[in-house]
């Protein structure tokens, strides 16, 4: 990976800085009470009076919350009536208001990075709550230590690099079509690369949404449309990103654009080559409930629309023999000897709307849903109800075509199950599955209905409404109590299901004809190979990752890219779209500004002892490290851009090459040094040590 030329002078690595320099330190501590967060456990009058006796500190405060107007305002006067050139501000997470105080020290007049954090409220106050005495110790101790370090604070400056005004959107489904739209409308050029031959995602397999019983084609197809028509996208159907280099404001992507076969600026969509096709197989968008030809489009509002050749199907890449769809389309839009397309693409911003893939429960398992014809999924169902599907929207039993009379619904499969891992709730299943059963008993009100479930989670705007309203006025019924084995009438092919029934405290078993399994949603096929290119975190549930769950919910760990929609976690059409419109919001504002600061605590390279091993390269996550041919030979460099100064490089290196920038060897064996002095010594031998170079002194 190459650096941009705005960021050579950057990267090329110099010796790093190891020492503070010779400013005299003064040094500012101020305690926060977080109300009772910390003060209730830890005396903060004492660790006050503590902090006040050590070397170096001139000031002193307490603030019952400092974060606040009044206590960023105390923090200002304090360093300027004392002349402080160093701040530790001992209160929460860093992660949460590192950047508020940096900012309120810079209107004070001191560089932003001469600020250590100390975390007494996650590390000390709340995992010691009943141990008041030691958490006091331990919070000494950690303002000990925190004071150790900022004496040996240097200035750092962020450095701007410039941003593209171009964003790239990966998956097309609802999320990723919204995202597109909000961008292209505030005046940037979008890439919205989907894989499939079609934009529309999931959502375009739903017969009518949950709980305002919108068609949802209908209100997904006119987006689709925006999509293909607004000038500033530019729609990459059919099209998988390869590769994804550089980092925000400058990324590299390549994309694969898959071959269709058919020439894109000639395929009207007329669908005489479809017509022509002696080819039949199972309809991937129909989960194999209907057919389709070998030459396709996956459903009649596809946009884009144009037709795309099944290579694995079609007889001409069998034998050679047949050329009905060349001979039948009028337009030589065909062309069998086409092959796929590398394209190049430079963008400032990405967004991951890759979507879900819904749970298949295994081969051999309580609900027997490869064994039995009349057992089937969610989201099947779907496709059997809707006016657009295989059946024209008549419900019928799989085994036989036959109208069901009894239906049975069973919750929660594939999600809260810690036997398979997917401890989550998947938020729709429930929704779904009502919504559903009100379109069966309005077309067949005489089917019978019932629901096994767990706990029924109707959480969103209208969803309990909709509940009762299933219960009430169309007899649907409730049966609280998970299946327990399902059975097949061998003859009738019926299903019977025996379940304890909690609420009435008994077993019962009940015969249904169809049985539909209320399968939750997990991370899509193809953001596992999307999260590998990307470099982005899973959570323990295998979603990406966002920054923070609270404050940073659409951004992620690599500056830039963002997530929206079931990328990140299972959420209902609405929570997609508002997400979405997060995540472009959260980009236009990098994109907008046309430069971008990058955080200088980075890694550095010390060329004088790289020896070009490329341990660095191979171990760091966010691929910052790169190989380079400089004077001195090879060497290795830090893209600075890329670097997150997580110090993985600097762990890995043999030669002790790397240092990162406010995390040297002599900073953090300051605090080592610290931690180990008399916890009421209040000082001590920091005196003393202060005067020394820490790489003299022996820990143990």
């Amino acid at each position: 990976m190459s650096s941009p030329e705005s960021l050579e002078e950057n990267s090329a690595q110099k010796k790093p800085e190891r020492e503070s320099g010779d400013e005299e330190p003064r040094v500012g501590v101020f305690v926060c009470h977080c109300g009772s967060n910390i003060a209730g456990t830890v005396d903060v009058e004492k660790v006050r009076e503590s902090a006040e006796r050590l070397p170096g500190v001139v000031v002193s405060k307490g603030n019952k919350y400092t974060c606040s107007d009044l206590g960023q305002d105390e923090i200002i006067k304090a360093i300027k009536e004392n002349h402080v050139n160093r701040v530790v501000v001992a209160a929460c997470s860093p992660r949460m208001h590192e950047p508020t105080f940096r900012n309120c020290i810079k209107q004070a007049g001191l560089n932003p990075y001469l600020l250590q954090m100390v975390n007494l409220r996650e590390q000390c106050s709340w995992v010691h709550s009943q141990q008041k005495e030691e958490a006091t110790r331990k919070a000494i101790a950690l303002v000990r230590m925190g004071v150790a370090k900022a004496s040996r604070l240097v200035p750092l400056e962020a450095r701007e690099v410039p941003v593209e005004q171009t964003s790239l959107v990966i998956g097309g489904g609802v999320a990723g079509i919204q995202a597109a739209l909000d961008l292209a409308q505030m005046g940037f050029k979008v890439y919205l690369v989907e894989s499939e031959p079609s934009i529309g995602g999931r959502m375009a397999q739903l017969d009518k949404t949950f709980p305002t019983g919108d068609c949802a084609i209908c209100i997904l197809a006119p987006k689709m449309v925006d999509v293909a028509r607004h000038p500033n996208i530019t729609l990459m159907s059919y099209s998988e990103v390869e590769d994804v280099q550089g980092f925000i404001g400058n990324f590299d992507i390549k994309v694969r654009r898959k071959s269709r076969f058919v020439i894109e600026d000639k395929c009207v969509g007329c669908g005489v080559c479809a017509d022509v096709c002696p080819v039949k197989v199972d309809n991937k968008f129909d989960l194999g409930y209907g057919k389709r030809k070998a030459i396709y489009v996956p459903f009649p509002q596809a946009v884009p629309l144009i037709y795309t050749i099944d290579k694995d199907n079609c007889i001409h890449f069998k034998n050679g023999k047949c050329k009905a769809c060349l001979k039948a389309c009028q337009n030589n839009a065909i062309d069998h000897e086409m092959e796929d397309e590398l394209v190049d693409l430079k963008v400032g911003t990405i967004i991951v709307a890759t979507g879900y893939d819904t749970y298949l429960p295994k081969k051999r398992g309580v609900y027997k849903y490869w064994e039995y014809p009349n057992v089937i999924t969610g989201l099947e169902l779907e496709r059997l109800i809707n006016a657009a599907g295989p059946t024209g929207g008549h419900l019928i039993r799989p085994s036989d075509g036959e109208a069901p009379e009894r239906i049975a619904f069973i919750q929660c499969v594939g999600s809260r199950n810690k036997k398979i891992g997917n401890n989550y709730c998947s938020r729709v299943c429930c929704m779904y599955a009502i919504k559903n059963a009100q379109i069966i008993k309005e077309h067949a009100s005489e089917t019978e209905i019932s629901v096994y479930y767990n706990d029924i989670r109707a959480f969103g705007k209208g969803f309990e409404e909709l509940y009762h309203r299933v219960r009430e006025e169309y007899s649907v019924e409730f049966i609280r109590g998970r299946p327990a084995k399902l059975s097949e009438d061998p003859e009738t092919k019926s299903i019977t299901i025996r379940a304890e029934e909690t609420l009435l405290n008994k077993i019962t078993e009940r015969e249904f004809d169809l049985v539909v399994l209320s399968t939750g949603l997990l991370p899509s096929e193809g953001s596992k190979r999307i999260g590998k290119t990307l470099a982005l975190s899973l959570s323990p549930d295998g979603f990406f990752m966002e920054a923070h769950p609270k404050l940073r919910p659409v951004d992620t760990a690599m500056d830039g890219i963002y997530l929206a929609g079931c990328a990140q976690g299972p959420k209902d059409i609405p929570d997609s779209i508002a997400q979405a419109k997060a995540a472009a919001a959260s980009a236009a504002c990098v994109m907008s500004g046309k430069k971008v600061k990058i955080e200088p605590l980075t890694a550095m390279v010390d060329e004088d002892l790289c020896v070009a091993c490329g341990l660095c390269v191979e171990m760091c996550p966010y691929r910052a490290p790169e190989l380079y041919e400089g004077e001195k030979g090879t060497k290795a460099r830090v893209i600075e851009a890329l670097c997150h100064g997580c110090g993985t490089c600097v762990a890995a290196c043999p030669q002790k090459a790397i240092v990162a920038n406010q995390f040297t060897d002599d900073q953090i064996t300051s605090e080592i040094v610290s931690a180990l002095e008399d916890v009421e010594s209040g000082g001590g031998k920091t005196k003393e040590m202060a005067k020394k170079p820490a790489a003299e002194e022996e820990v143990s």
